[in-house]
């Protein structure tokens, strides 16, 4: 049929019911993105309130910093001596702390995981325990050991050693659980034990995991060891705080480019030797 004997179509009906509740929903998606922006301003503001934010003692406080700064320089090379024995100290502390933590997560990380690595029943009682170590700062443990052993190094080590234990439990458990299972399926089929899972299907896939995780903790209680000699539990941490309480700034000042050193070397160091272990 040609176009001009084709009859005449009727009036289009209007798609009333579509319209409308695609409307509703647009309607909806903004009310509730209003309502979450006006949740989150709220939370916010009364966030600033407790946390009393007043930036103008910022500014006011800003001459003391520059002053703090100005006493501060140049930094005296006459701590140096000193320093050296502090960031061995420091270091020591951090690696005999990883080292332990390390040993004693694995055996942990394989129990807490879900896996058939581990026992079905022990992975929620290790994982709270884990929690539980990892929950409390290693600063509150420094404090608890320094009352248990007295100052010095040896109570850094025990506080880095419980905290790096709960932090490693967790990260090798969950890399147990994204493992593939087929290896440890095959050797429980063949009637193998689970320590026997563990150490010939586990163990093997996971060991460059487990080395660029301890690696990363020990850069990170590198850090935390500089914190914890502000409670006496050794390293160049308490070096630093005698400088300030003795008000030698410029010693103080030097250690602190000391620390910005050994920072960034573990940090550049430590990530070369990750992606080797890749």
């Amino acid at each position: 049929m040609s176009r001009a004997t084709r009859p005449p179509e009727g009036p289009e009906r209007p798609r009333v019911g579509g319209t409308r509740l695609g409307g509703a929903r647009s309607v909806g998606r903004r009310v509730a993105v209003g309502a979450a922006v006006l949740v989150g301003l709220l939370v916010l503001g009364q966030a600033l309130l407790v946390a009393e934010v007043d930036p103008r003692k910022l500014v006011e406080g800003l001459g003391g910093v520059f002053r703090l700064v100005a006493d501060g320089w140049p930094p005296d090379p006459a701590a140096l001596p000193t320093a050296g024995l502090a960031v061995l100290q420091t270091v020591d502390i951090a690696l005999v702390a990883t080292v332990a933590a390390t040993l004693l997560a694995i055996p942990f990380g394989a129990a807490a995981a879900r896996p058939r690595s581990g026992g079905r029943y022990l992975a929620t009682p290790v994982r709270a325990v884990a929690a539980f170590l990892r929950a409390i700062p290693d600063l509150v443990w420094a404090l608890v050991f320094v009352a248990a052993v007295g100052l010095g190094p040896f109570a850094g080590v025990l506080a880095l050693t419980v905290h790096s234990v709960g932090m490693l439990v967790r990260l090798f458990a969950e890399a147990i659980d994204e493992m593939d299972v087929g290896p440890a399926d095959a050797l429980l089929t063949a009637g193998a034990s689970r320590v026997q899972v563990f150490s010939h299907a586990v163990l093997p896939e996971l060991l460059p995991t487990i080395g660029s995780l301890a690696l990363y903790r020990f850069e990170q209680n590198v850090r935390s060891s500089l914190v914890l000699g502000f409670v006496g539990a050794g390293g160049i941490g308490f070096q630093l705080l005698s400088a300030m309480e003795e008000f030698q700034y410029r010693q103080a000042s030097m250690l602190l480019l000391v620390l910005f050193a050994l920072v960034t070397a573990f940090e550049l160091g430590s990530a070369r030797v990750r992606r080797a272990l890749r």
